[in-house]
């Protein structure tokens, strides 16, 4: 981002450098990883390899996170419903990653949320079926979450009053984790920074470099000024996501499709009542949906089916979120579900491994290949697993013969936390009572805040005490401040107002990216890059 001081300073700290300034780093140096592609792979491996004393630069053509990875079902889990194909070890592994990632990575970004399984008279599940998986469930996990159990029709009903109850013999009750995917994306991004990655979002890869007939960087184009430039690497690793194939025929135009796309869409809904708990509603005995809330909305979905359009084109259609609200009429009362109160509906992709049969029952598995010219791309990933996929890259990384890069890697900690590691409750209390004489801050406003930037917050509160009116809230219906803004611009990599309102605060899940809230963010944002 651009730079706000006088002339002559030199740059806060924290602040990013500014895109002339990163182009010119990435220019000049010759990288031992290239990394295109900015979503779950990309900034785990960047992250990982930077970790490892490796010279890393990562682009994206869009915003970091800005596609499949900013499009998920916000969840940290183990995957109950992977227990019904037997995948008992896949699940002990996802709980391990899942603590990790509460306990000691990102405790101030993933959040315990109680989830119920509903079980109704001639649903597809019996109650001691469904025991005895959150049970398994619960003790892979060393029932650090609690135990799996039935409870009562009567206590669901308590707990989430949109219930619909008639026919509700009983709930199954387990536990996993929530989190704000962009939030963890651009933490995660930052992370890599502070270890020494150059990263650059909205370059487009426009051609693949080669030397001797092996991949050896890319020729990009900076999609907000046009600017044309190049990076050279000794090893470029393909993480583009939807993308992946086609990034793949730019190294081998013969190169045979890899991957095959499955479309999940979600939709946002207004809360009419408390929701304390999450619902995991059985729609057949292999498909479920959930009912998660999130950022003081329900989060509907999704689904699963295959995708074969453009992958800049997904959306959610009107089909989707008929199909969404219908799954989720099996467990919520009508009047929850009303049309009215969609203040959101979104949609990403899966990547999964090429080959037939039905997208829902293809392995969600992340595959690892070597192109013709020595270019690596990796397909299929996770959020709750993404740590874990950024070291089995590494390790693939350190195997690739003729770059010599095994050689340059060291071994890294086993737990890193991301940026602002700290307990949101002990950072909003210190938001509220750490104010100048006269001024406050407004208690929505500290939860929030700590809840998604965990203690730097703290920097997001300097800007207020230097300038109060970035206090004020971007729409008046919503916790989301300008300091956020002002952050996000400085800080984050934000330079357009989708990557502010849609992923670097909640104010488009919300339903608040207003037509009027879009200019002045973008008036914002030109006023900020210049100074």
């Amino acid at each position: 981002m651009a730079t706000i001081p006088t002339l002559g300073a030199e740059r806060t700290p924290g602040r990013t450098a500014s895109r002339a300034e990163t182009r010119e780093l990435l220019g000049r140096a010759t990288y031992d990883l290239l990394v295109i592609g900015g979503g779950i792979l990309g900034t785990a491996v960047a992250w990982t390899a930077s970790q490892a004393g490796l010279k890393v630069a990562m682009v994206d053509g869009g915003d970091f996170a800005g596609a499949t990875s900013s499009a998920s079902s916000k969840l940290v889990h183990g995957g109950l419903r992977y227990l019904q194909t037997g995948a008992v070890k896949l699940v002990a592994e996802n709980h391990k990653e899942r603590r990790a990632l509460a306990t000691d990575v990102a405790p101030h970004l993933v959040n315990p949320l109680t989830f119920f399984v509903p079980v109704y008279k001639g649903g597809p599940h019996s109650a001691p079926k469904l025991g005895a998986g959150v049970f398994l469930y619960s003790a892979l996990s060393a029932f650090r979450d609690g135990m799996g159990r039935v409870s009562t029709a009567t206590h669901a009903a308590q707990q989430v009053p949109a219930l619909k109850t008639e026919g509700l013999r009983s709930v199954a009750v387990y536990g996993d984790h929530q989190m704000n995917d962009s939030r963890v994306a651009v933490m995660t991004v930052r992370a890599a920074v502070e270890a020494g990655a150059v990263v650059l979002n909205h370059a487009e890869v426009t051609g693949l470099r080669f030397s001797g007939g092996r991949v050896t960087g890319a020729e990009l184009t900076d999609r907000l000024d046009g600017t044309e430039f190049g990076v050279n690497a000794r090893l470029v690793l393909n993480a583009t996501g939807p993308w992946v194939d086609h990034l793949r025929r730019m190294e081998d135009a013969g190169a045979a499709p890899s991957i095959r796309l499955s479309k999940g869409a979600h939709v946002v809904v207004k809360r009419r009542s408390p929701w304390r708990a999450a619902l995991t509603i059985p729609i057949d005995k292999y498909r479920v949906s959930f009912a998660i809330p999130w950022e003081d909305h329900v989060l509907l979905g999704t689904t699963d089916e295959e995708y074969t359009g453009d992958p800049k084109d997904v959306r959610a259609t009107d089909a989707d979120i008929d199909q969404i609200l219908g799954e989720a009429g099996h467990a919520i009362r009508d009047e929850h579900l009303d049309r009215d109160l969609i203040t959101y509906a979104f949609a990403g992709l899966r990547v999964l491994p090429g080959g037939p049969g039905d997208t829902a029952a293809a392995k969600r598995e992340t595959v690892v290949t070597e192109g013709r010219g020595g270019m690596l791309s990796v397909a299929g990933g996770k959020w709750t697993t993404y740590r874990h996929i950024g070291r089995t890259v590494l390790e693939k990384l350190a195997h690739v013969r003729g770059t010599g890069i095994g050689e340059d890697i060291s071994p890294i900690p086993a737990t890193v936390p991301l940026p602002g590691v700290g307990a949101p409750n002990a950072v909003a209390h210190r938001l509220l009572i750490d104010r100048e004489p006269g001024s406050r801050m407004e208690p929505l406003v500290a939860k929030h805040l700590a809840s998604h930037y965990g203690t730097l917050s703290f920097d997001i509160a300097r800007l207020i005490a230097e300038d109060p009116a970035l206090g004020e809230p971007i729409h008046p219906d919503g916790p989301d401040v300008w300091a956020q803004v002002a952050f996000a611009a400085d800080s984050e990599w934000a330079y357009t107002e989708d990557d502010v309102l849609r992923r670097r605060t909640t104010m488009t899940v919300r339903g608040l990216d207003t037509p009027e809230v879009r200019a002045e963010v973008q008036a914002f944002l030109k006023k900020r890059s210049h100074g």
